[in-house]
């Protein structure tokens, strides 16, 4: 290969099924008492507490700990969030914060904390940004540009496929939704590794075997541009899954190589197979709520939207990524 890449194909694994159907859902499966935690008197008590503390004790937003803060409360709520992600069906929505009691800054820094109960938080780009605006910036989606900065629609992925250290966990702190559009949708990736075994099991095989993914530019200068990983792979009896298939298109148009025909056939398949509307669950994100979910295990969508012409009502989200192992730097390398 002669442009250098990123090496994770050390993940590579045998094809295995997962040993209960914990995670194996389809939309027919869920409703909103699987995954919607509501805040209750105490919580929205701690809550109002907390943000009152933060005004009267200011810090950087970064610097807060949730080891220095007694939150007996919403440390229980988070936990409720996390039982979801990592035991049941893998995405949770807290609904929701009172977002419009305070400053945004305020409700910005309870976020942050309430967070640190998912996991740690790490940085999103390598330039070291730790929570991620998520708006349309009015850019065109191409190479080298986010498609959370623009409003065209996202189709099923893993956050961060081609990282050297992919998160765990991904949130989403709704500030304000889109005019229309820009609808959430989760899929078990347990599912639609089911059916790809039922319905294209050469397909699938060949998913287990390291393929090129696009860095998206997110890199130090000089860096290796594409990153070599299994798109399904397993580590300690879970799933371990790159899944964007329009990342490893790309990748082989960076790498100036064709893809085999082996490829070309299984990201097809498994497009086919995501796009199956029973296999995907639709979670509009509204307004002061957090969302949720496993980043290994789950694949989400979004939707194209529309947005509003004034400014301070465009779709705003802000994102946090979690993940323990490595450093809290974007490749989680350390010295």
């Amino acid at each position: 290969m002669g442009v250098p890449y990123l090496d994770c194909s050390s993940e590579t694994s045998e094809i295995r099924e997962p040993a209960g159907d914990r995670l194996v859902w389809l939309a027919s499966d869920i409703d909103s008492n699987d995954y919607l935690v509501t805040p209750n008197d105490a919580a929205l008590a701690e809550i109002e507490q907390l943000a009152h503390f933060f005004t009267d004790n200011p810090l950087p937003l970064l610097q807060r700990k949730l080891e220095e803060l007694e939150l007996p409360t919403c440390r229980a709520l988070m936990a409720q969030m996390k039982s979801i992600l990592d035991d049941g069906v893998g995405f949770a929505v807290l609904d929701r914060l009172p977002v419009d009691d305070y400053p945004i800054d305020t409700l910005l820094e309870v976020y942050w904390v309430l967070g640190q109960c998912i996991g740690r938080p790490v940085a999103q780009k390598w330039s070291g940004e730790m929570i991620y605006n998520v708006s349309d910036t009015g850019a065109d989606y191409a190479y080298g540009t986010r498609g959370s900065y623009t409003s065209v629609e996202l189709n099923f992925h893993t956050d961060n496929a081609f990282a050297r250290m992919v998160p765990d966990y991904v949130g989403l702190f709704c500030r304000h939704p889109a005019k229309s559009g820009g609808v959430s949708r989760f899929c078990s990736l347990y599912s639609v590794h089911q059916r790809m075994l039922e319905q294209y099991p050469e397909e699938l095989a060949r998913l287990y075997q390291p393929v090129l993914y696009d860095r998206q530019k997110e890199h130090r200068d000089g860096a290796e541009p594409i990153c070599l990983a299994p798109y399904f792979s397993w580590c300690n009896e879970r799933m371990f899954a790159r899944a964007n298939a329009s990342l490893i298109r790309k990748g082989y148009e960076v790498a100036g190589e064709p893809m085999d025909e082996p490829l070309i056939r299984a990201l097809n398949a498994i497009d086919e197979v995501c796009d199956s509307a029973d296999l995907w669950y639709e979670a509009p994100l509204k307004r002061g709520q957090i969302q949720y979910l496993n980043n290994h295990e789950v694949g989400h969508y979004r939707s194209a939207f529309e947005d509003y012409d004034e400014p301070e009502r465009k779709r705003h989200l802000y994102r946090l990524w979690h993940r323990e192992a490595g450093s809290s730097s974007y490749d989680g390398q350390n010295l």
